[in-house]
């Protein structure tokens, strides 16, 4: 991991002698990045907050197998354990032990009994049902090597003539470091900082920085205490890509069965268990 964030720290410097299209392709890669997660593994397979029909199901796992953090299977059932425990011992990353811990540490040690324990009263067989979610844990390995690292390096180098040096180290090193932490910023820096608009008795926060950059993921005290909802955030007042997307699926005929949390719902929540900042 320390030879990851030091491939980016030089991946940095490649920048100015990059090809424009290189670092746009980047970008796009680490948006597509942050659908295979957002969208795919956390709104979709481990909340069930939406349905989506096959060819979109089997672009999010390809999104997902871009992002490289665990296969669908795995990401959500740490999820799942995540909310129905949450910043307790049986919490995958745990907020409570800290800031390093929720970030990165817990990746470096052994999980707690209590999230193995716990873990296992847990039903995930609807994750198996999925046929997408079978095949992707499956090749998971082969599904990464090429979508998180061939295709990002071979594109800008065969279609605009980019060193595949520069292409591996921005658009494969470097996105894929910061959307790591990106991703990780939600159980950490959203579970400390922030105000508290809907449940105040609660750690997780709204983070408008990690709103910005994990697309949407950073309305947490919102998403904490209505965790169905596919949004993650209130409707028509929030920044959040992810919703855009989702919705966008939905005009195609790809998404149906969006649920929300009523506008009366989360209007009594505020008043009686928020902290009064919204």
């Amino acid at each position: 991991m320390g030879l990851l964030h030091l491939g980016a720290v030089y991946a940095l410097s490649l920048v100015p002698r990059a090809h424009i299209l290189t670092l746009l392709w980047a970008y796009f890669c680490f948006l597509l990045t942050a659908l295979g997660v957002t969208a795919g593994a956390h709104r979709l397979w481990s909340h069930r907050s939406y349905k989506a029909k096959l060819p979109l199901r089997i672009f999010l796992a390809a999104a997902n197998s871009m992002a490289f953090q665990n296969d669908i299977y795995e990401w959500s059932r740490d999820h799942r354990v995540h909310h129905k425990y949450s910043e307790t011992d049986a919490d995958p990353h745990n907020a409570r032990r800290g800031f390093f811990f929720s970030h990165i540490g817990w990746l470096f040690v052994r999980k707690h009994r209590d999230v193995i324990e716990k873990g296992r009263k847990l039903d995930f067989t609807d994750l198996l049902d999925d046929p997408v979610v079978r095949f992707q844990r499956k090749y998971y390995k082969s599904s990464v090597v090429l979508m998180c690292f061939v295709i990002p390096t071979v594109v800008p180098w065969y279609l605009w003539g980019e060193s595949l040096w520069n292409a591996y180290f921005l658009a494969s090193i470097l996105r894929y470091t910061i959307s790591l932490n990106v991703t990780w910023l939600v159980n950490s820096a959203a579970h400390m900082y922030g105000n508290r608009p809907y449940d105040k008795n609660i750690n997780p926060r709204q983070n408008t920085l990690v709103t910005l950059g994990a697309i949407g993921e950073g309305f947490h005290n919102y998403h904490h205490t209505f965790p169905f909802d596919y949004s993650a955030s209130e409707l028509g007042l929030k920044f959040n890509p992810t919703t855009w997307f989702i919705d966008f699926m939905f005009w195609l005929g790809l998404v149906t069965d969006r649920k929300q949390a009523p506008k009366e719902m989360i209007q009594a929540r505020k008043e009686r268990t928020g902290d009064g900042s919204a």
